[in-house]
């Protein structure tokens, strides 16, 4: 069986959203303090024992959360045309994140997107 090393960042941003034809009170502007689980995938390990740096992930990470954080999610792209919806968001992050840290030995595995303490979806692309 192949190695398999999945590394993982945690953090959070706090944004704004409505939810377009949901028929219930999250149709109205309410805000989250979403935390985010990056998990990456490595499969084999750099000179110096690494399979990618956490500084990298976080690093990507927050160049990409800057852009939602303390946003109205429904007002910037592609949320602007779909709805802000944890599992859209997550795919999102996915998508964004594997432009600068998928890599010969390495992809994106699972973003976690919290969007309370009691409510996450998990969205990878395995």
């Amino acid at each position: 069986m192949p190695a398999r090393y999945t590394l993982k960042v945690v953090t959070d941003f706090a944004a704004a959203h409505t939810l377009r034809d949901y028929p219930g009170a999250c149709s109205r502007l309410h805000g989250h303090n979403w935390k985010v689980e990056v998990e990456v995938v490595a499969s084999a390990l750099d000179a110096v024992g690494m399979g990618i740096d956490f500084k990298a992930i976080k690093r990507a990470t927050q160049d990409v959360l800057e852009g939602l954080d303390h946003q109205h999610l429904n007002e910037i792209p592609p949320f602007d045309e779909i709805n802000p919806t944890a599992e859209n968001i997550a795919a999102y992050l996915h998508r964004e994140l594997s432009k600068t840290l998928a890599g010969p030995r390495t992809r994106v595995g699972t973003i976690t997107v919290w969007e309370t303490e009691r409510a996450c979806v998990r969205y990878s692309e395995d």
